[in-house]
């Protein structure tokens, strides 16, 4: 028996859709006959005849910067112009710009954290988020509800190494998620947040192999996560057979959180 998403027809956005578990997210939406809107700052005019084949109803393809407010609201204008409502976003978009808070090696600083490295993540990770959700729920309230759709990450649950500017995103968009649940759940909005664990994305797949076993070696399940993985977690929360899941943190990650 299948499962009725009741996501056919519906206005989908996901941010950071060119690669990884954006595009992976893109095209499941697709897959369940959604228009989808796939905005990245990279070129992804490619997608579109993927989305198209994989079953989207409608596409629309646009190189959107979501550190730039003005960037997003003329985005969303098009979205709305285009299908008059938006029913779901998800803000997926996201970069890394690894390094220590201070290294400091044989009685001297050898290196810090820039204010660059700290400023280009929160302006993706956590601007970003707020930008997009903070442009698209004005249309959710007046067309009765929708569904926003956080990525996290389980970092931002415990913290990691060489990631101060990263895991302070992480940790800020669960607590942006549950502010925006109490604060639009009134108007039907849902709001919720994903927690990916070690994914297999490109970016991560090139890693050393050393690094990559220990990674597996820390996931109760045995493997890393696929995109789809993550896709499908987006999916169901976006979908109503999720009607009921507001302000939830769901950690999607083979168990990881439990093995550390």
């Amino acid at each position: 028996m299948s499962i009725e998403t009741g996501l056919a027809g519906r206005a989908v956005v996901v941010t950071g859709a060119a690669a990884g578990i954006g595009k992976a997210t893109a095209l499941r939406f697709a897959k369940e006959g959604a228009k989808v809107a796939a905005w990245d700052v990279a070129d992804a005019a490619a997608l579109a005849e993927e989305l198209k084949a994989a079953g989207a109803a409608d596409v629309l393809v646009a190189k959107v910067n979501v550190a730039d407010a003005a960037s997003v609201n003329a985005a969303v204008a098009e979205v709305v112009a285009k299908w008059g409502r938006v029913d779901v976003l998800v803000n997926n978009a996201g970069i890394v710009r690894d390094a220590q808070l201070v290294k400091y090696k044989d009685g001297t600083v050898q290196a810090t954290m820039t204010d660059e490295q700290w400023d280009a993540v929160i302006g993706v990770n956590l601007k970003g988020v707020f930008h997009c959700t903070r442009a698209v729920t004005p249309h959710m309230i007046a067309a009765g509800g929708g569904v926003v759709l956080n990525a996290s990450s389980v970092v931002g649950l415990y913290g990691n190494f060489g990631q101060t500017n990263y895991v302070a995103t992480k940790s800020g968009v669960i607590g942006m998620t549950k502010t925006w649940a109490r604060e639009l759940g009134k108007f039907r909005i849902r709001v919720n947040a994903v927690c990916p664990g070690f994914v297999a994305t490109e970016i991560l797949k090139a890693m050393p192999q050393k690094v990559l076993d220990g990674m597996v070696a820390h996931t109760p399940i045995g493997r890393m996560g696929e995109p789809e993985d993550i896709a499908n977690a987006y999916v169901w929360l976006a979908s109503d057979q999720a009607a009921f899941v507001h302000g939830a943190v769901l950690s999607v990650d083979g168990g990881l959180v439990t093995g550390t």
